[in-house]
């Protein structure tokens, strides 16, 4: 019986192989037709490229095809770093004004400073021309070594200044902020799983535990993910050796387990993790196996939803085909990816991309009792046994609706025009010495700044000229987080992004909750009373 069952399968095995490549012959037969004997002259290359594309949407929403310039950009946040000449800037009335020299790069090293408008490249003017972004990005970056002539205007210097610039590696980060919230509390902001994440965390995580954090608030909301590794060292530094963070398993891919090593430094203290639905991926993994192993508490909205795990195949011109070959599963078992409909093209896509929109048409992102899920999608976390939902996403422990009350239309103009960072930018090249010198420490303007109505002034005006419409009621309405956005960006274009998101977070009602949930006794309602009860 053995040998007939060991025939049969090799049978089916050599049926499969045979169907296979009479469907490779097929696709075969119709390019060689198609470049020889059509009327016309053919791009071949452009046939089978969209030819892959077409297959690849038929699949689902992640397969894709990115040629060689696209894989190069994709890459390049990811990878940490990139090669130029290493400042930050905005694009002020078509001129580039530099908003912060990176910290030790090209450009800090020869002397440019923050406030200064970059008017020529190489004796190539870019002021005033309508360059796009991206063409002037082309001309400031350039490979590590080489050198660039800018041409600057300083504010009080009559006379342009010029700077021959050497192109460096320049470090993209992908931590925002840390700070103390308080004397225990500590805030890490994440905005991406780059390769440098696990040791960026690690620093942030130890400078914090210097000032005393027992405390931490991570910071996932808006994270779209990125690489895998980045999230398996996250995790880690949570829990206990041997842990299942996260597997993977598909119909060619076997199961693949991914455990924590245990020596993490953050493995005791409270841990209150935010999310939103555009946190996904990466983030989902390292929120899910927080809360499956009951960790911490999970604090926001419901997560986006993608968990489905792409397999990089690299084509011999330099482009990649990015495939689908198996799903990510948290480590009770819930499938992080969402619902799909697969095999109708852009439909298809359409559709998943419409999911957050349906989300909000729904209620979902207003009210928690809106989400309702059936018994099939229950399941209970791996230590304490608490009940948690799967059925796409990751379901927080703590509800925050999202406040569309001070979102009007008329800061959606202002934010859609450039208004309000283009306030802040003016305001700050007119009076950047007098802040240094008013509030010598973030402390102190975060105590005292106030913006002033000469600064509200200024940024209706600038509205008008870029044809926003005032509306009182709706400037009424949005205030606040008008007056909060200023404050933050000059913060920035002071300090740092860290800043920024202190003042921001003052308002940020998923900060706010998490803070609550520590200092309330509502953490310990969700983990430690269990753990007493475990005990």
């Amino acid at each position: 019986m053995k040998k007939i069952a060991l025939l049969l399968l090799c049978l089916a095995t050599l049926a499969v192989q045979a169907q296979n490549k009479n469907a490779m012959r097929k696709l075969q037969l119709a390019e060689f037709a198609i470049s020889n004997l059509y009327v016309d002259t053919v791009n071949e290359d452009k046939l089978v490229e969209t030819a892959i594309i077409e297959m690849l949407a038929q699949l689902d929403p992640h397969s894709t095809y990115n040629n060689a310039e696209e894989v190069k950009k994709m890459n390049e946040p990811l990878q940490g770093n990139f090669e130029g000449i290493g400042v930050q800037f905005q694009m002020i009335e078509d001129t580039l004004l530099v908003i912060q020299p990176v910290s030790g790069g090209p450009s800090e090293k020869v002397g440019i400073l923050a406030g200064d408008r970059i008017v020529a490249v190489n004796d190539s003017t870019i002021a005033g021309v309508k360059m796009s972004t991206e063409d002037i990005m082309s001309r400031l970056r350039g490979p590590k070594g080489s050198h660039v002539k800018l041409s600057i205007v300083r504010r009080g210097v009559g006379d342009l200044l010029h700077f021959d610039v050497k192109r460096d590696k320049i470090p993209i980060f992908s931590l925002d902020a840390a700070y103390m919230i308080d004397k225990r509390t500590g805030y890490i902001r994440i905005n991406r799983f780059a390769a440098e994440t696990g040791s960026e965390f690690k620093e942030a995580l130890k400078k914090l535990q210097g000032k005393g954090m027992k405390d931490l608030v991570l910071d996932l909301q808006g994270n779209g993910g990125g690489y895998l590794n980045a999230a398996i060292d996250m995790a880690n530094e949570f829990l206990n050796q041997k842990d299942l963070i996260v597997y993977t398993e598909g119909r060619a891919a076997r199961r693949s387990d991914f455990l924590a090593r245990g020596n993490g430094n953050f493995r005791q203290g409270r841990l209150v993790v935010l999310v939103d639905e555009y946190s996904a991926s990466a983030s989902e993994i390292v929120t899910g196996a927080i809360q499956d192993w009951d960790r911490g508490v999970v604090v926001g909205r419901r997560t986006f939803g993608k968990g489905l795990v792409q397999r990089p195949i690299d084509l011999p011109d330099g482009s990649m085909i990015r495939l689908t070959v198996a799903r990510y599963y948290t480590p009770s078992g819930r499938c992080i990816q969402k619902p799909y409909a697969s095999g109708k093209g852009e439909d298809m896509l359409e559709q998943y991309h419409k999911d957050l929109t349906e989300r909000f048409n729904h209620g979902e992102l207003m009210h928690a009792d809106s989400i309702h899920f059936p018994d099939s999608l229950k399941y209970q976390t791996k230590l304490l046994e608490r009940t948690v939902y799967g059925g796409g996403g990751i379901m927080p422990d703590f509800f925050v609706p999202i406040d569309t009350t001070r979102y009007t239309e008329y800061h959606r103009n202002l934010v859609a025009k450039g208004v309000i960072i283009r306030t802040t930018t003016g305001y700050i090249e007119k009076h950047r010495a007098e802040l240094k010198q008013k509030y010598p420490t973030f402390d102190s303007f975060n105590r005292k700044f106030q913006v002033d109505e000469q600064l509200l002034a200024d940024l209706r005006a600038l509205g008008e000229k870029e044809k926003v419409k005032f509306d009182q009621e709706q400037y009424d309405r949005a205030l606040p987080l008008i007056t909060t956005q200023l404050k933050a960006l000059i913060a920035r274009d002071l300090w740092d992004m860290s800043e920024y998101f202190q003042v921001m977070n003052e308002t940020n009602e998923s900060v706010q909750q998490a803070i609550r949930v520590l200092k309330e006794g509502m953490y310990e309602k969700v983990i430690s009373s269990w753990k007493k009860m475990m005990n």
